[in-house]
């Protein structure tokens, strides 16, 4: 009996070769560490939107717009800070500026959640370890409710900001922007405010609605909304404000957020009330919407109406600490979060008490929470600190700008001085990365180390010492 060995075989498709090599490395990659996964994921997004900003069809100017100032704009949108090395509104066309809106709601969704998508999409599956970060970062009582909720996140982000749009868009009518403007101008804010981007398609920004609260007040509740996160949200979805219901997480980050939100705004009231470059000639209630307005902003928003180089130092640094203490986990807002400060400061008071455990609302908070909480912090200051430095060589500008924008960015909050726009390339490449490091570096480290274990067989004797 004889064989053929003349069988024909139907020639490779490249293309879905690439693609099965493809799916095989996000698998892995997934599978094995997903907190790289995310940062390869969110970098891919911040290279793609470089290229579109980078067309000329997308500067007003028709010319191909410098690298690093579209490498900046697409990693201020992405991380969805609002710094910005160019105007949005003048240097920007419509293509443009569609491109900026939807890196912003793309960064809004969070890293974990664009890496689980990815995975998704890519591999149809999330593996056991991708599961569990998305688990952590949404806060998912079991791994088969991590599809639903990555649905849930997006339509919940898509609603909210439907309902922003339509309470913005009668205001630009009756302010005399014609239907389609007033339409777009609606859906940019409602987008970016949300998000905590503080991008703006007015040259001016929101400066000519300081007194308006037919804009500010959506604003403000779009900004605020969106600091809380997604794993409040849905149990305010579920639960609606029967606080009983509510889990740790969202009793600590609606408390820490309200308290920081009423101390900012007296405290930040109080500094600048008669300050004549900022409040003082105002009358009373346009002063105390405007500290309310402030407080919100420097949590992560990143609105102003007013002139950041015309405050006083001391209320500088209350925007600085505001800015650094951010938003809630797994939010649109930036900073060390808010949950991490609560941590941090019930230790300290289990500490001043001599109690062993940290304990609230009849919970007590894991070891290894502290040591992710400290984690944070040490590592938000160090890159603070670093990039305060480079830029304080690069600009030759004062400690006070420098330390407000390097936070700012950090922070992913956007509020600024005008010293991003005199940065030199340098200088500018040193906030890009900032940007990026404080928006993925916090929350992967989080979730890496609250799923990274190792058994040891061992045990050292302790020994304490001396601290303080």
């Amino acid at each position: 009996m004889t064989t053929n060995r003349n069988v024909w075989h139907p020639p490779k498709d490249p293309t879905r070769s690439g693609f099965t090599a493809i799916r095989d490395f996000v698998d892995r990659v997934a599978n094995s560490s997903p907190a790289r996964l995310t940062l390869i994921v969110f970098a891919l997004v911040i290279l793609l939107f470089t290229a579109l900003l980078s067309l000329p069809i997308s500067a007003s100017d028709g010319k191909v717009t410098p690298f690093h100032d579209a490498l900046f704009t697409a990693v201020s949108a992405v991380c969805v800070t609002g710094l910005t090395t160019v105007s949005t509104a003048l240097h920007w066309t419509f293509f443009g500026q569609l491109v900026i809106l939807i890196a912003i709601f793309v960064g809004g969704l969070g890293i974990l959640t664009l890496a689980s998508l990815m995975a998704l999409t890519v591999s149809k599956r999330l593996g056991v370890r991708g599961k569990l970060i998305a688990q952590e970062a949404m806060n998912a009582s079991r791994l088969g409710e991590v599809g639903t909720l990555l649905r849930i996140v997006i339509t919940t982000s898509v609603c909210i900001e439907i309902a922003l749009a339509l309470m913005l868009a009668p205001r630009f009518m009756l302010l005399g922007e014609s239907f389609p403007m007033a339409l777009w101008h609606a859906i940019f804010y409602s987008i970016s405010a949300f998000n905590n981007a503080g991008f703006t398609p007015h040259s001016d920004g929101v400066v000519p609605y300081e007194n308006d609260l037919w804009v500010l007040i959506p604003l403000m509740l779009g900004g605020f909304i969106g600091s809380l996160g997604f794993p409040v949200l849905m149990v305010l979805l579920s639960t609606g404000f029967r606080v009983k219901r509510w889990n740790l997480h969202t009793k600590l980050t609606v408390q820490v957020s309200l308290i920081l939100l009423v101390a900012g705004a007296i405290i930040w009231g109080f500094m600048e009330w008669s300050n004549p470059a900022t409040i003082g000639p105002m009358a009373t209630g346009d002063k105390i919407t405007h500290s309310i307005f402030a407080s919100v902003m420097t949590r992560s928003l990143g609105f102003n109406v007013v002139d950041m180089n015309s405050v006083n130092s001391s209320t500088m640094l209350l925007s600085d600490a505001l800015m650094f203490a951010g938003g809630g986990s797994a939010s649109t807002a930036g900073g060390i979060k808010v949950t991490t400060l609560a941590v941090m400061f019930l230790a300290i008071v289990a500490e001043a008490r001599g109690d062993n455990d940290v304990k609230i609302y009849g919970r007590t908070v894991p070891q290894g929470t502290l040591r992710v909480a400290i984690s944070v912090i040490m590592m938000g200051a160090t890159l603070v600190m670093v990039a305060t430095g480079a830029l304080l060589a690069i600009s030759g500008q004062s400690l006070d700008r420098v330390l407000f924008e390097a936070i700012s960015a950090f922070a992913t909050v956007g509020l600024s001085t005008g010293l991003s726009a005199q940065l030199p390339p340098a200088g500018v490449y040193v906030l890009s990365i900032l940007m990026f490091a404080g928006r993925v570096g916090s929350i992967t480290l989080a979730s890496a180390l609250a799923l990274r274990q190792r058994r040891q067989l061992f045990h050292y004797p302790e020994e304490r010492p001396i601290i303080g």
